[in-house]
């Protein structure tokens, strides 16, 4: 039996009751933290990351509210390598623009964080919420604070000997923030057992245990390709090779490109030829895995919400693998990158919601026919 978290109750409309508040209030999180992941991609596209150079947790919440405060905060900004040899003689309102950017982004971080924080505790004070589901609560708000603290250290990094930040902190702090928008999806679909859609049935348990497996796998493939996507970011890495299919002029470029920096494997983070290319390849398995998944659903399982969130999957992997193509092709327009970042977190709710329905897979139980 999968294990289900379920909350405490007197009576059967209580529960239907907090069970709903729960879920309503964990997706309206999971929007909230889509939000934020959105408007940290048009933050590093507009590079206004590094604009607010110090880490304010409760006092960096007002902006700043006078022409001096303003001046203090671009001279602040002057003084770190980015200003000095990307953006000598910005103006004033310039720097203004990129600044309200960065400070958007850090308002919907303390948002989010008041707004998990507060109705958790109601729903604890008020009894709603059971042992099995409070352990998971609280962990989720452990990585949304630890998720504040990487913030700052991938910040840290552009601030000193650098004019961007790193790409293994912008990397970390990416998929961080995925993986708390997974388990806010994913509780509440887990919540409890009868509160779901019914469970589809197979009619071998080997065949329930391949389809629950694959669809774990594919999000976890999924996870990993978003941790490649900030890493090619990070390097802009997309800027340098916009030819597809080839890349640097064939399909598998040599290893003497791949691998030419040492040690060997500082070229799958450095190296913005493997980089794009690892991307490439993983994007490619994903594409073929999500069809084959999506083929095996619809001929085992035939019928039911399971296949219809399999072919979504496939379908939406096969959007974004048009979106990257296109954002590569034309040069990472602004508008193009950001639907590609939007159409990655999609592809994620697709699939941690398909992985979600396919854990209530069953296999179909036959009675002997009568002697």
């Amino acid at each position: 039996m999968v294990s289900t978290y379920s909350v405490r109750h007197s009576g059967e409309p209580q529960r239907s009751a907090h069970l709903h508040a729960i879920r309503l209030w964990l997706y309206v999180v999971a929007a909230l933290v889509l939000a934020m992941v959105l408007v940290g991609g048009a933050t590093r596209l507009t590079e206004s990351g590094l604009s607010i150079t110090q880490w304010q947790p409760v006092m960096g919440a007002i902006p700043p509210l006078s022409e001096t405060q303003w001046e203090n905060e671009f001279h602040k900004y002057q003084q770190i390598p980015q200003y000095r040899e990307l953006n000598r003689g910005m103006s004033l309102d310039a720097f203004k623009r990129i600044y309200w950017w960065e400070w958007t982004h850090r308002l919907l971080g303390r948002l989010i964080g008041a707004a998990f924080l507060l109705p958790f505790l109601w729903f604890l004070w008020r009894g709603w919420i059971g042992p099995g589901l409070r352990g998971r609560l609280w962990f989720i708000f452990g990585l949304g604070a630890l998720q504040g603290a990487v913030g700052w250290w991938m910040v840290a990094s552009g601030l000193a000997n650098r004019v961007e930040v790193s790409q293994y902190r912008l990397a970390v702090h990416l998929l961080l923030a995925c993986v708390i928008y997974v388990g806010l999806i994913w509780t509440p679909q887990r919540l409890d057992e009868h509160s779901s859609q019914p469970p589809s049935y197979v009619g071998q348990r080997g065949a329930a245990i391949r389809i629950r497996v694959s669809a774990f796998g594919l999000l976890i493939l999924v996870l990993a390709q978003i941790y490649l996507g900030a890493l090619v970011a990070g390097l802009r890495a997309g800027y340098v090779y916009n030819t597809w299919p080839l890349i640097d002029g064939s399909f598998v470029p040599s290893a003497a490109r791949l691998f030419l920096g040492t040690p060997l494997w500082r070229n799958f983070f450095e190296n913005t030829l493997t980089v794009q290319f690892d991307h490439r390849m993983l994007a490619y398995t994903i594409f073929i895995c999500a069809l084959l998944h999506a083929l095996d659903v619809a001929t085992t399982v035939r019928k039911g919400w399971i296949v219809t969130s399999a072919v979504s999957l496939a379908a939406a992997v096969t959007l974004q693998a048009a979106l990257g193509i296109s954002t590569l092709l034309l040069r990472v327009p602004m508008t193009l990158a950001l639907m590609h970042q939007a159409m990655a977190m999609l592809l994620l709710t697709v699939a941690t919601t398909h992985a979600a329905v396919a854990t209530r897979i069953r296999r179909e139980v036959v009675p002997l026919a009568p002697a």
